[in-house]
């Protein structure tokens, strides 16, 4: 559901279904721009796949509604074909697809082309896909596909079903489908859950910069069909790893959280680097706090939510429950603030804060904004938001 309400009474404005699929959600943040509000549709079906199910039927797509009365103007899923069978399960179910390419972060608008940039997930089935971890350029006027960059193939990925063998243990999900349910394929769960970042150059070239699960940082080239200009690796990569959220971006640079908590130890499973938007070159690079080992209550080195970037310091919240802010220039840490602990709050007495994750820092009016506690996966739950200022 979409919901508008009024901004100083909060009274029910709209509301509207985008998707009718049981396992749709709505994750990135809606896109408003001249009137519309363009809207992102993932899912959780690669989850709910890991039990007796018919595999799999979800598609994302991306849904622009009229912003005052919630009217639906188009909507556009990245995979054009129904999802029809393509196979059978070993006990003579049928596997359903193509399926997957979900929308889980907000459009980017391209006011001066009349177009948005999406990013896609994995792939939910074995049936082939070329929308599957992709970068997506749409009409803004109707939603037409104008071009298509899928940069990973076969990325094929359903909760318990891996390439590691004996499978290891995924989001609490040991035991998944059997042989015969999983795709022939298996791939490693390398969505593009970071929105895009237009730029453009001191030469006047416009650059689109994508961050990936693979820890891989790209930048194409939106005039040209997406064509590759560029790629930097950040991490290692991997599910739960990479770019998961979000990177943020100035003029010259492009910040590049990331997050390996499955793939590295605590003291290596994290950082933020800095890298030249113009050459793709590494300028600098945090790693992750040194002193968190195996072993060490909430420290989970990972930088899993999206960064926040002002002139001369970017903002980075970890999954150990600090808010760092770094110097743009050479990576240093300027300030380090532990949201881990307990908060006399200004409504409902005492309440904890813990781990950083999803949605990055809001800054306004001299004041920067954060939630603290999103631990549904690792690290420590909470129920703060907390308010900075500069004095």
């Amino acid at each position: 559901m979409v919901h508008a309400v009024n901004a100083d009474t909060g009274a029910l404005l709209w509301k509207v279904r985008v998707d009718s699929h049981p396992a749709a959600r709505v994750t990135g943040a809606p896109s408003l721009f001249a009137g519309r509000l363009y809207v992102p549709v993932a899912s959780t079906e690669e989850v709910g796949a890991s039990s007796p199910y018919q595999c799999c039927t979800f598609r994302g797509s991306v849904v622009a509604l009229d912003a005052a009365s919630g009217r639906q103007l188009w909507k556009t899923y990245t995979i054009t074909e129904t999802p029809s069978p393509y196979g059978k399960a070993s006990d003579g179910t049928s596997l359903l697809g193509p399926a997957g390419a979900s929308v889980w972060s907000s459009p980017t608008i391209d006011a001066a082309r009349g177009r948005l940039y999406i990013g896609t997930s994995n792939s939910y089935s074995g049936a082939p896909t070329k929308s599957s971890d992709a970068i997506m350029a749409f009409n803004l006027r109707d939603g037409k596909l104008l071009w298509s960059n899928q940069v990973t193939t076969d990325d094929n990925f359903v909760v318990g079903c891996y390439v590691q063998k004996p499978p290891v243990c995924n989001f609490g999900i040991c035991n998944g489908p059997g042989e015969g349910e999983c795709p022939a394929k298996v791939g490693l769960d390398l969505d593009f859950g970071a929105s895009t970042i237009l730029r453009v150059l001191p030469s006047g070239k416009r650059i689109l910069l994508a961050g990936q699960k693979s820890a891989m940082v790209y930048a194409l080239d939106p005039d040209q069909n997406g064509k590759l200009i560029w790629k930097q690796k950040v991490g290692i990569g991997g599910p739960a790893g990479g770019i998961e959220w979000g990177m943020a971006a100035d003029a010259r640079t492009v910040y590049a959280p990331s997050s390996d908590i499955f793939m590295a130890a605590p003291d290596k499973a994290g950082g933020l680097s800095a890298i030249d938007i113009a050459s793709g070159k590494p300028i600098w690079r945090a790693g992750a706090d040194p002193k968190c080992t195996w072993g060490a209550q909430n420290c989970w080195g990972g930088t899993s939510q999206a960064v926040t970037a002002m002139p001369g310091v970017v903002f980075a919240g970890a999954l150990d429950g600090h808010l760092r802010a770094f110097s743009s220039n050479d990576g240093k840490i300027l300030w380090d603030f532990d949201a881990g602990g307990k908060f006399q709050t200004v409504n409902q007495g005492e309440q904890v804060g813990g781990s950083f994750n999803l949605g990055g820092a809001t800054l306004a009016g001299g004041m920067l904004f954060v939630n603290a506690g999103y631990g549904r996966f690792v690290g420590q739950n909470g129920h703060v938001l907390l308010a900075f200022s500069v004095q």
